[in-house]
């Protein structure tokens, strides 16, 4: 069966047109962030948002997976929000993290890659993404959160990129884009484990460590409004398992389907639900502080996930533009403010998660702030219906670059010299193109991307 035809795109056309150009059309359609109604300064949410890393789109029990087991997670979705239309920024960590400090367009930022690690050459090893009073973490700490990432940074290691330059209180994790779970070397074989701007060494798995500090930081801020990262690095590669302590020390090694004794989907899966556990523990820190419902709880994964993971029924996967690549898991618990048990089609992306956080936070935030994301709750809380959204992206990969729109349920995807379409919202595995039988909708396309691409370039050489 062929996807919809024109009625759909030009009614979609008709909802977005007002004489606007491209990029205004985009800019209105992402319903800047608001403040919500106003509540007393001492019944200000917390926030806990939990990140994981590389993690398929069906790895998760709510969203289909069989062989892996994800209670908490799951229970998450069951007393909240779950989304099935909810996107990275980027298709790799560093660019989908910049999304989300900034809470904009990380191309604006020249962050569309993986950063290096430290032990790269100092012109790289310095590049990152650099302190902003507009940072996310610097928002919320100047409105009298207390504030803290624990797990992974991967935005820069200078001074003027650590976590507490952008305004977190406290940090623990990684700086590097991934270590060894156990001896906590990145993939050049240099210690990367730290606490605040000091390297140091302790003991133990690192999902687990994660965990442990995350707990720790909330049961001493429990009394208090507070806003934690807990960026998960599981189940990133090394694929190691939480069971099986390495004993040998070197280089953070990724082990692919070709190599002589690669990782196991069963290695995989015990990463995830390790994390599920870890997360479990988390919640029920809350329930022990007695938090619980004045507490946001936010869930999701930076990009699409490895050859390990199951993106079913998406198609393709990590690096890539297609939605295996960038459509990600997303689950939101608000207690007393959103209704338990629902899903939503309402399409994100992770940028969005300042202007909600934010707002939900009754941030004033200032205009120099210029945030692209939406505000998401009034869709989540049924005040306002699932609002249409025109959304891009940009892979500057090795070998492969790729660009892709999502306008309504349209998608185009371009790689290389090839531009494809598809009815996203029917076709999310992307199998039937129709690019030939709407070349008009191509053109439109192409153009708004295009005008996205020079305002995004623009304001990153302005930054130079």
């Amino acid at each position: 069966m062929l996807p919809p035809t024109a009625p759909r795109f030009f009614a979609t056309r008709r909802a977005l047109r007002a004489g606007l150009g491209a990029i205004a059309v985009a800019v209105l359609v992402t319903l800047r962030s608001a403040p919500l109604a106003a509540q007393s300064p001492a019944n200000r949410p917390n926030v806990v948002l939990i990140i994981t890393d590389d993690m398929g789109y069906a790895d998760l029990g709510v969203y289909g997976a069989k062989d892996i087991r994800t209670p908490n997670i799951d229970r998450l979705a069951r007393e909240g929000v779950r989304f099935t239309d909810f996107y990275a920024n980027g298709t790799t960590c560093s660019p989908t993290r910049a999304g989300l400090i900034t809470g904009r367009y990380q191309q604006r930022y020249g962050v569309e890659q993986p950063l290096p690690a430290n032990g790269a050459a100092v012109a790289d090893g310095e590049r990152g993404l650099d302190a902003s009073p507009y940072s996310l973490p610097r928002l919320l700490k100047s409105s009298g959160y207390a504030t803290a990432l624990v797990g992974k940074w991967h935005l820069g290691y200078a001074p003027t990129q650590s976590p507490l330059a952008h305004g977190f209180d406290y940090f623990f994790g990684l700086k590097s884009g991934y270590h060894d779970y156990w001896h906590h070397n990145d993939s050049r074989g240099a210690p990367d484990l730290w606490e605040n701007d000091a390297r140091v060494e302790v003991d133990g798995y690192s999902t687990a460590l994660i965990a442990d500090r995350a707990i720790a930081f909330i049961e001493q801020h429990a009394n208090a409004p507070f806003f934690i990262d807990i960026a998960f690095n599981a189940p990133h590669w090394p694929f190691q398992r939480p069971d099986t302590p390495s004993k040998a020390v070197g280089n953070a090694r990724f082990l692919k389907p070709a190599d002589s004794l690669p990782s196991t989907r069963a290695d995989y899966a015990s990463m995830v639900e390790a994390m599920d556990r870890h997360v479990g523990r988390v919640l029920a820190t809350l329930e022990h502080r007695a938090i619980t419902r004045k507490t946001i709880v936010i869930f999701t994964n930076d990009n699409g996930g490895e050859w390990l993971s199951d993106n079913t029924p998406l198609f393709n996967r990590k690096y890539s533009t297609w939605e295996g690549g960038i459509r990600v898991p997303a689950i939101v618990r608000w207690p007393g403010r959103i209704r338990a048990g629902t899903v939503t089609a309402q399409v994100g992306m992770t940028m969005d998660l300042a202007a909600s956080v934010l707002a939900a936070a009754q941030v004033v935030v200032p205009s120099g702030a210029q945030l692209e994301g939406m505000n998401l709750f009034p869709v989540l809380e049924a005040k306002i219906p699932v609002a249409p959204r025109t959304l891009f992206w940009r892979s500057v990969q090795a070998k492969r670059d790729m660009r892709a729109v999502r306008d309504g349920d349209t998608k185009m995807v371009v790689e290389s010299n090839h531009t494809f379409l598809y009815d996203i919202r029917r076709d999310p595995g992307e199998r039937h193109d129709f690019a030939r039988m709407q070349p008009d909708v191509v053109r439109r396309l192409t153009l708004m991307l295009q005008a996205w691409e020079r305002d995004v370039d623009a304001d990153a050489a302005r930054r130079k």
